[in-house]
């Protein structure tokens, strides 16, 4: 089967559709998988082993999207997250079963619609995603090998504060906590690291303008796949719940997260892709309390044991 699965949005979105093609490719090594996906993740997508192929979800070139869809006479395609442009999109490309989940007015493009009701949050958004999987292999088991993203490195002694949010979460401590945060293991054995996306300008100028012990400011301007295999090779990832997380979590790197203290926002539904033990989340509202900010920075201590 030649099989396109699309997911075109952001990092974090991107990476928990992984464990769908990662069921699909180990339990059915014959299917050919492609990935549809927006530029931001295009070159990471090729880095990936049970991924076969990519294809750019161009928003300023669609005809030669269209085109590149329609070269590879797809079987079938998975959408994980549906929008009418893509609708439209995967309708014209004549690919014959189209999956996606029956939400908003796009699924009408689709003709294996999933009924899957993620506004109650019954599960995490990679479940979600790997259920879709049952639409075209009835027999499929929802598991896949851990950790998801198995980059052979070696572990440091290396705590990573990863302040920036990009806009796409609702809950993260102020700078100043994060500062408080890592000052409060500035003692220990482990090397403090604060790293910093393309747009954390600013965030990055005010913690450095702030810090009063040493900490290495990481400014992560390489790809997208050295910089998950540099959280690979870190003992803590130390963020909001966004991107960066996700592609520590994949790598099943201890994580200490910050979620939004709504349902939607929340771990329930966003949690990474790691054992559970790996896992340390904390829901904060915009206006959070000392006793909350207290609570987070007790766990950190616990972790790296001091």
């Amino acid at each position: 089967m030649e099989l396109l699965i699309t997911r075109h949005d952001k990092i974090g979105d991107f990476v928990v559709t992984l464990p769908l093609f990662k069921a699909i490719k180990e339990q059915y090594p014959n299917t050919k998988l492609t990935a549809l996906v927006s530029r931001v993740n295009f070159d990471f997508a090729k880095t990936v082993d049970f991924i076969d192929d990519v294809i750019l979800f161009d928003k300023n070139d669609l005809k030669t999207t269209l085109e590149k869809i329609k070269e590879k006479k797809f079987d079938a395609g998975i959408s994980c997250y549906i929008d009418t442009t893509l609708g439209k999109l995967l309708f014209k490309s004549r690919i014959k079963k189209r999956v996606a989940p029956a939400t908003k007015i796009a699924q009408l493009f689709f003709n294996k619609r999933v009924t899957q009701r993620r506004s109650q949050v019954l599960k995490t958004e990679w479940q979600y995603n790997l259920d879709l999987a049952k639409e075209l292999f009835p027999d499929i088991k929802l598991e896949f090998s851990r950790p998801l993203l198995d980059i052979k490195t070696q572990k440091e002694k290396r705590v990573v504060f990863h302040p920036g949010f990009g806009g796409s979460s609702d809950g993260n401590l102020s700078l100043d906590d994060y500062i408080n945060l890592a000052r409060s293991i500035s003692k220990s054995s482990y090397e403090i690291v604060f790293s910093f996306g393309p747009d954390d300008g600013k965030s990055k100028e005010y913690i450095e303008n702030h810090l009063d012990f040493d900490a290495k400011l990481f400014d992560s301007k390489i790809s997208l796949y050295e910089f998950t295999k540099y959280l690979a090779s870190s003992y803590l990832f130390v963020s909001t719940s966004t991107g960066p997380m996700h592609l520590a979590g994949a790598t099943n790197t201890k994580t200490l997260s910050f979620f939004g203290n709504t349902t939607f926002a929340s771990a329930k539904r966003w949690a990474t892709i790691s054992d559970k033990e790996n896992q340390n989340n904390f829901m904060l509202s915009s206006n959070y309390s000392r006793e909350e900010y207290l609570k987070i920075e007790k766990r950190l201590k616990e972790i790296v044991n001091v």
